[in-house]
């Protein structure tokens, strides 16, 4: 596959306002956006080639509460000065085929996938006319797709979709299915270390070690660019899980409802400004220096090429 002109940015989101609507206080004053006062949000217009002159649209189905949603991502781009912004609420395939939105998504530099149910995405967007407009504007043009929450976790090829932290490494408690195949040869999982999903990672880079397992947690994202360079942002960290040089696991052998046994699976722990080839399967290490409180600026690396 070509390399793509267009960039990929994915955050692990923070308080989920979509599939797990609990806690009242988050929907009467919403935080789940937090990531934008760490950087994440502005990094994502810097990338965008018209800047502050950017058209966004953020697409909100897979939350519950999508007008909510729609109205705190404007708010947010707002303070960034930021003004064209507008929201997608697309409830179902048929919403998806609407001509008005096809031409919006065809017209707009920077599209935002918020959190919520990941399944939802790939139930309305897969297969459709409107997915096919993003994927050849990524691949053809200087075009940013961004996703939260859900909206990272359904990025990729290969889609975590449900299992539980407690009990991710019991056979048959992991379910993947498709994603909405932005990147290949990885796999997202988001709000990771705050809900405890490394189990859910290493199971699923288990049983398809050919993948990268991605874990993504709260304030933190990886700006992917060329489809295989990725830079990571925000202040939170970010686990990378290489299944490449898995030396046996009994994963095909046990029953569903058994325990798993993986050995030698290979750990990546990165924070901001660190980078990971894809292609060489290198991480690059930066030195990050605090200028005030959560704004950094980059070091130069060891081979002395600026970051910025």
């Amino acid at each position: 596959m070509d390399v793509p002109k267009g960039k990929l940015v994915i955050i692990g989101g923070a308080v989920d306002m979509g599939s797990n609507v609990s806690v009242v206080e988050h929907i009467m004053q919403p935080n789940y956006i937090k990531f934008f006062e760490k950087g994440i949000l502005k990094r994502i217009i810097n990338e965008s080639e018209k800047k502050e002159g950017s058209v966004v649209e953020v697409i909100t189905t897979a939350s519950q509460i999508p007008e909510l949603v729609g109205n705190e991502y404007i708010k947010a781009f707002n303070q960034l000065n930021v003004t064209h912004v507008n929201v997608l609420h697309i409830k179902s395939r048929e919403h998806a085929s609407d001509p008005e939105y096809l031409e919006r998504i065809s017209k707009a530099d920077v599209v935002m996938f918020s959190g919520g149910d990941q399944l939802r995405l790939t139930a309305i967007f897969g297969g459709t006319q409107f997915l096919q407009i993003l994927k050849q504007r990524y691949q053809n043009e200087n075009f940013v797709i961004a996703g939260t929450s859900a909206g990272a976790a359904a990025a990729s090829t290969h889609m975590i979709y449900r299992g539980q932290s407690n009990e991710a490494l019991i056979k048959g408690e992991v379910q993947i299915t498709a994603g909405l195949g932005f990147i290949d040869s990885v796999i997202v999982d988001t709000h990771f270390v705050q809900r405890g999903r490394i189990g859910r990672l290493l199971y699923a880079v288990a049983t398809n070690p050919g993948i990268l397992g991605i874990g993504l947690g709260e304030d933190a994202g990886l700006l992917i660019t060329e489809g295989y360079m990725m830079e990571a942002i925000g202040s939170g960290l970010i686990m990378l899980v290489d299944g490449k040089n898995i030396v046996e696991t009994n994963v095909y052998d046990v029953e569903i409802g058994d325990p798993v046994s993986i050995e030698n699976l290979k750990v990546h722990v990165m924070s901001i400004f660190d980078k990971y080839d894809l292609q060489q399967h290198r991480m690059i290490i930066k030195k990050a220096i605090k200028v005030e409180e959560d704004v950094f600026i980059s070091a130069q690396d060891s081979d002395n090429n600026d970051l910025q």
